[in-house]
């Protein structure tokens, strides 16, 4: 299966198919209804395993998350992770409750399974696009941080579909203590991360990655134990992490990164394999009306409320609604009525499923052309410069870079004898067409090559300009 998911990616790729799609598929022909292969519907099971996915999906979303990045649309994005999904969520199940007929609770707990948006099915779409600024950094970090605030929601609601006789005020103080302990100890344990990190030195790299998942373990299993969100926490955990230096902290972050992938294509798989697609003929009526309520009322209610006092003009609001894909945490969502014994039918499982996949093909088909319809979009440029990491056990200041001459953006050449570089800078080693380069003075650099520059951690955009104000712009 997971063999079969690679070539159909490299299949797919030029048809902009996201990695979602392409797996949930693959589990649905081995599963019970196509090939019979693999019979699963022990939802039970498959919720814990997809809460262990969710786990590092989730601390993986905090640790990519900058604050320099947050920091020029931190208003509208957090309004939108927080307040939009309880938004989005609540004027979806007021439609869906009157044209459907079903009761509003249950309609309130359908549509805040899926209120959450995701962002790796967002720009895996959009990987060949470069989106105009802001809106990708709200679609993004939105994407990243809505997650935990619609599984703590969530929970919240099936709490009270058991419990009908919990009080009104308990419940509230048990939904503030779920948030507020869920970023506390997330808080705290990402400081205390960080800490350990940069403690622990004379150890093999693979004590690293060990360490780090035990912490992110750790971020969730204690803030569970206290009966707060371990989603949250394992977010801000991440968040905490992320923008913080420590030993190894490139290495951690490619490990990051990867061990998301995984998860996320496990995740994926096991969901395609729960489902039974012989039953959607009894359920597509309400997961078509599901995606219409959320994508078309919902969603665009939401954004514009959500960012009325921004700068973002019309088509980015309208662009910002649109490109609210519903991904793996709806899905996995869908599985918790199931194990808490209220959807013995998987209706609510099969319906969020459906209106899911077809968020992901109708938008997910039209999000490229939209955006240059809008004219939000461009080429995407690679990146100037990027961290490798410099392994020693000792103190250091310096840091290995990568710096690429871009030849869709640069022109001209010049000798690295005739660089003005910080004091101590050096660069090591030139990657050309997929040749290395030994550098010395006389050697010329051109548009399209790599750069590999040791220099001070404080010195880094200074060397980067040094180099690329010796080129012309196209």
């Amino acid at each position: 299966m997971i063999i079969l998911i690679v070539f159909s990616a490299v299949i797919c790729r030029r048809l902009n198919i996201p990695l979602i799609l392409i797996s949930l598929s693959i589990g649905i022909i081995f599963g019970s209804d196509v090939t019979g292969l693999i019979y699963f519907d022990d939802t039970q099971l498959a919720k814990e395993l997809a809460n262990m996915a969710l786990i590092f999906v989730l601390f993986a979303g905090g640790f990519d998350t900058k604050y320099s990045n947050l920091k020029p649309v931190i208003k509208p994005t957090m309004i939108l992770a927080t307040v939009g999904v309880l938004l989005t969520a609540s004027i979806a199940a007021i439609v869906f409750c009157v044209i459907s007929g079903w009761p509003l609770l249950k309609s309130m707990l359908l549509c805040t399974i899926i209120s959450s948006t995701d962002a790796a099915a967002v720009f895996s779409i959009l990987h060949n696009r470069s989106i105009n600024k802001n809106v990708s950094l709200i679609a993004e970090i939105e994407s990243a941080a809505n997650d935990p605030m619609a599984i703590t929601s969530t929970i919240f609601i099936i709490q009270l579909m058991i419990n009908s006789k919990i009080s009104g005020f308990v419940s509230i103080f048990l939904f503030i203590w779920q948030v507020v302990g869920g970023v506390a100890f997330g808080i705290v344990i990402g400081f205390i991360g960080v800490y350990l990190f940069n403690k622990i030195r004379n150890i093999d790299v693979g004590y690293f990655y060990l360490l780090l998942i035990g912490m992110i373990l750790f971020s969730f299993g204690f803030t569970d134990f206290c009966k707060a969100s371990g989603m949250l926490s394992v977010f801000f955990t991440g968040l905490i992490m992320g923008n913080k230096k420590f030993s190894y902290k490139n290495g951690i972050s490619s490990f990051t990164e990867t061990l998301a992938f995984i998860s996320n294509v496990m995740l994926y798989v096991l969901l395609g394999l729960l489902v039974f697609p012989r039953n959607f003929s009894k359920i597509w009526l309400p997961g078509v009306l599901l995606f219409l309520v959320v994508t078309f009322i919902g969603r665009p209610i939401t954004v514009f409320i959500c960012t009325l006092f921004t700068k973002l003009s019309l088509k980015e609001q309208i662009f910002l609604s649109w490109s609210g894909i519903r991904g793996s945490v709806p899905i996995v969502l869908a599985t918790y009525p199931a194990a808490a014994g209220l959807d013995n039918q998987h209706q609510i499982f099969n319906i969020v499923f459906f209106a899911v996949t077809l968020s992901i093909i109708v938008q997910g088909a039209t999000i490229p052309k939209f955006a240059d319809i809008l004219k939000l979009s461009s080429k995407r440029t690679s990146k100037g410069k990027a961290g490798m990491d410099l392994v020693t056990i000792h103190e250091t200041n310096y840091e290995l870079i990568e710096i690429f001459i871009d030849d869709e953006t640069f022109k001209g050449e010049c000798k690295i004898s005739d660089l003005s570089l910080p004091i101590g800078t050096t660069i090591t080693m030139i990657n050309r067409g997929g040749s290395i380069v030994a550098p010395s003075g006389h050697t010329i650099i051109y548009p399209g090559d790599i750069l590999f520059v040791l220099v001070d951690k404080n010195k880094i955009d200074e060397c980067t300009k040094a180099i690329l104000r010796m080129f012309l712009k196209k």
